[in-house]
């Protein structure tokens, strides 16, 4: 597993509860819904960079 980042994210409590019910639509935690978010974000943009997997290695 990789390492990960702590930070501090303030947002406000509607933004808060919008992300809330969008994670567990999605059964994650608003920590991974944030994650799945910012990641995609950055893919989109070609911010980062898109990881092969090998054929047969895929799990």
């Amino acid at each position: 597993m990789k390492d990960k980042k702590n930070f501090v994210l303030r947002i406000d409590e509607e933004m808060y509860r919008a992300l809330e019910k969008w994670a567990a639509d999605e059964f994650r935690s608003v920590n991974g819904q944030i994650e799945w978010i910012v990641d995609k974000a950055l893919k989109d943009a070609g911010r980062k960079k898109m990881v092969s997997k090998a054929p047969g290695k895929e799990k």
